[in-house]
């Protein structure tokens, strides 16, 4: 995943955390507990240790888990219980999960945690942080969640490492959570009663995913918007499709705002001058209709954002603590249906951007589809030129229609029938990550066509197309004779989900949503 630096602290609050803010963390930002939350979660736990001494019977305090609900357990086993209950649901299995990835489940279970309505000590939440500053990142496997009661088996694993048992990251190397606890100086946590359910119930392996997903999909609709751009120039494709006017009598807001995008960066060219009167009346609607295209992604993408956003400030654990009345009631928050149908929207709409991009590409390198040389090759026949980089991103586009079938559609009962619908969130949201890399990848495929497509031209295309081939020429040089692509694809692909692609653009042309 791309590395970006991190600047000052994010706050947790439970209540104002931002996308942005969860992947700054990802990527090596440091987080600061508000006093405010830090009075709520001491409330919370005043009232489980209240209901404790008090007799009271609430489940997952005093009892088993799931089926076993109606099994009580005595006062003088309440800590074992919650460390048994790590132990147990520890059972998740596959690779790692990134380690990016790891660090924003943390940031957003401590989010989660700091509304106040979980019960555990306030010592255990900031020992959480502490682990996050220090660089102590669990090993979690990617699989074994199904989205209810929460992501139960991962975030397990989390909380694992969190009381020094389990593996874990640390400054480059894969050691037993205790090791790296030492090395850091720092002391695992001891659970007390209610603590252990509160580290496990909750959504928040499937949003963190979800959140480092959307980000790159938001990244990659504005991308999509700058290099097909620059293949409607290569291709001396018409302007007259993103009239303003076309776009107010259908006034959808993403299709607006990607026609916007489409007019600034086409704005002043050359090469659009040069064939106005070519008597073509219309192109294809891979060109004609990117604003239709790209934009419906956008306004999918904006569904999305809403969701999540509500998700991360949001407290999804099981039972809920209210604090004001001293009652602990047993709910379904951390059910992920919410968060999994987004994603798998998420996934179908990033799935049209790689799909109207590989049919640009296919415009670009056909030569009875356009007046290029075959494959953009010079001297085509010794040179072979894009011909398999087409290949790839058809491999890539077919790939994503298997992934985007939709995960939440699915559901399995578990724990002998108590938990009988379950979201299959993780399943949603490693599908839509996978989307949107190889969407990426399809993206990059076409800016490397279309910048070699550009260069066949004497005219220059709009002022914000040239910048962005002059940005890649910078960075990936022109194919003179057949070479190995795949480090000129990957090249590619960093570009388009490099913000500061964008921002060369952004200079020429002005600034783009």
């Amino acid at each position: 995943m791309r590395k970006q630096a991190p600047s000052g602290a994010v706050l947790v609050d439970g209540r104002t955390l931002t996308l942005e803010a969860v992947e700054r963390v990802a990527f090596g930002a440091s987080c600061s507990l508000s006093p405010s939350a830090r009075l709520r979660v001491s409330a919370s736990r005043r009232a489980v240790e209240q209901a404790v001494r008090g007799g009271r019977l609430v489940y997952g305090v005093n009892t088993g888990f799931g089926h076993l609900a109606n099994v009580s357990i005595p006062k003088e086993q309440l800590a074992e219980l919650q460390v048994n209950l790590i132990r147990s649901h520890a059972a998740g299995t596959g690779s790692p999960l990134e380690e990016p990835v790891v660090r924003a489940i943390l940031a957003l279970r401590a989010n989660c945690l700091a509304r106040g309505h979980s019960g555990l000590k306030l010592e255990t939440l900031l020992r959480m942080l502490s682990m996050l500053d220090a660089g102590i990142v669990p090993v979690v496997p990617e699989k074994g969640s199904v989205g209810a009661s929460g992501d139960l088996a991962p975030l397990a694993h989390v909380a694992l490492a969190l009381i020094g048992e389990g593996d874990v990251f640390y400054r480059g190397k894969t050691m037993p959570a205790r090791v790296a606890w030492k090395r850091a100086r720092l002391q695992p946590v001891t659970l007390a009663a209610k603590e252990g359910i509160a580290l496990i119930n909750g959504t928040q392996v499937m949003t963190a995913i979800g959140t480092l997903a959307l980000l790159r999909a938001e990244r990659l609709a504005v991308a999509a918007d700058i290099v097909g751009a620059m293949t409607l120039e290569a291709l001396k494709g018409s302007h007259r499709a993103f009239d303003k006017r076309i776009q107010d009598a259908r006034p959808q807001r993403g299709q607006r705002v990607s026609a916007a995008n489409l007019r600034k960066i086409l704005a002043d060219s050359p090469i659009e001058r040069a064939h106005a009167d070519c008597g073509r009346v219309q192109d294809a609607y891979a060109l004609r209709c990117m604003p239709q295209v790209h934009g419906a992604a956008r306004d999918t993408f904006r569904f999305v954002r809403e969701i999540l956003t509500i998700e991360i400030n949001a407290s999804t654990d099981n039972p809920m603590v209210f604090a004001e009345s001293g009652d602990l009631v047993s709910g379904g928050n951390f059910h992920g249906q919410p968060v999994a149908v987004a994603l798998d929207h998420l996934a179908v709409a990033t799935c049209s951007l790689a799909g109207i991009s590989e049919r640009r590409i296919e415009r670009l390198l056909n030569p009875a589809l356009s007046d290029l040389p075959p494959f953009l090759a010079k001297n085509a026949g010794l040179n072979s030129g894009l011909m398999m980089a087409h290949v790839t991103a058809a491999a890539l586009v077919s790939e994503n229609k298997v992934l985007a079938h939709p995960a939440s559609v699915d559901t399995i009962p578990t724990s002998a029938g108590k938990e009988d619908h379950v979201s299959m969130g993780v399943h949603a949201a490693r599908k839509a990550l996978s989307i949107v890399e190889n969407t990426a990848t399809v993206l990059g495929i076409e800016l490397l066509a279309a910048a070699q497509a550009l260069d066949f031209h004497e005219k220059r295309p709009g002022r914000g197309a040239l910048a962005a081939h002059r940005f890649f020429r910078r960075r990936v040089e022109a194919m003179e004779r057949d070479r190995v692509l795949a480090p000129d694809i990957e090249a590619a692909r960093t570009l388009v989900l490099d913000p500061s692609f964008r921002t060369a653009v952004e200079k020429a042309a002005g600034p783009l949503s």
